[in-house]
């Protein structure tokens, strides 16, 4: 996963799995700043504000790696919980700049920080293959999504749960228990959280785990839960707003 500070149109297209035209047409409208060199476009990730801010495809691209393990550019991708933080802040810093975010803003950093967060501590010294989660954004768009390769969410509850038989029962759980390997101490509440958030703004929430996925929208509690004809290596979520 290489991290550069300019990029080709040729290069940008693959990062963001979109076509050279997309792209050459979002140098265009301005939605994408290059300089040109030559005769070819040179995009530099200063003068965007990092491609967090230049995606329109990331759900894509965090789905394609949960799915398939295809790779994706080191913008996105944040190997330990250190390096989550600090892009969890710099997202943070960028909403306050936006009038459409402002009044959500900490509420939307919260819940991806306990939705990243519980990726790192439930997989914790046994990540499958691939360590650490995607993490991207696109303000625009207002979208937030997050991903991991871990054991999800089943085999995570399992081991305090063994009675649970499928995805969907342990997706639901995971929303409406407060669960601990240590009870009664009242841990694992992150993703109560997240919905209780949910319930009161105007924020919605799509969070898939093998072949479960679960629906919650903006100014309501309930769950609406589905089954997939794909499955999920770990989480795959899409945060909305």
């Amino acid at each position: 996963m290489e991290s550069k500070d300019f990029y080709t149109t040729k290069e940008l297209a693959g990062i963001l799995g979109i076509s050279r035209v997309a792209v050459f047409k979002k140098i265009k409208n301005g939605t994408i700043k290059a300089q040109k060199i030559g005769r070819n476009f040179v995009i530099f990730k200063k003068d965007n504000g990092g491609l967090e801010v230049l995606s329109s495809e990331l759900f894509k691209l965090a789905k394609n790696w949960a799915v398939f393990g295809k790779e994706f550019s080191d913008q996105f991708y944040c190997q330990n919980s250190g390096i989550f933080q600090a892009r969890l802040v710099k997202m943070e810093a960028l909403m306050l700049k936006d009038k459409s975010a402002k009044n959500l803003y900490s509420l939307l950093t919260s819940m991806a920080g306990e939705i990243g967060n519980n990726s790192y501590d439930h997989n914790l010294g046994q990540w499958p293959d691939t360590p650490g989660i995607f993490f991207g954004y696109d303000l625009g768009k207002k979208q937030i999504i997050l991903a991991d390769r871990g054991i999800g969410i089943l085999e995570t509850l399992k081991r305090v749960r063994p009675e649970l038989k499928n995805h969907e029962e342990a997706l639901k759980m995971a929303f409406t228990e407060i669960i601990s390997g240590r009870e009664p101490e009242a841990r694992g509440n992150g993703l109560k959280y997240v919905r209780s958030v949910i319930s009161k703004n105007p924020i919605h929430l799509i969070f898939q785990t093998g072949n479960a996925k679960l629906t919650i929208h903006g100014g309501s509690a309930d769950l609406h839960m589905q089954k997939t004809s794909d499955s999920i290596r770990g989480c795959l979520v899409l945060i909305t707003y």
